[in-house]
């Protein structure tokens, strides 16, 4: 019996996690430039605040969302990616499942 409770318990935790992780797509910016990084056109100054220390941010559907895994946020600088992860519960961050390049 304390086997099917455990069991049950299990699957409910994992279905509940599942419901919060989401995706994102939209372009890592930095967070200087924060909403203005919100196209390609803006990859190379991206990329010049990000090597010169600035945080590494997805800049999707109007917002801006801290990453808590920077190096791979880094290694996009600028370009358009699809981000899948978990949002904090105030919105402002995401913690990252993973990060890829977007196909368009």
């Amino acid at each position: 019996m304390k086997r099917v409770v455990g069991l049950f318990i299990l699957i409910f935790a994992v279905m509940a996690m599942s419901l919060y992780a989401a995706q994102w797509t939209g372009y890592i910016s930095d967070a200087k430039c924060g909403l203005k990084g919100n196209s390609a056109d803006h990859a190379d100054c991206a990329k010049t605040c990000i090597k010169n220390g600035e945080a590494a941010v997805l800049v999707s559907a109007g917002k801006m969302y801290t990453l808590d895994k920077q190096d791979e946020a880094k290694a996009l600088a600028g370009e358009k990616v699809v981000v899948k992860g978990t949002a904090s519960k105030d919105g402002k961050s995401i913690k990252v499942d993973t990060i890829t390049k977007a196909t368009k």
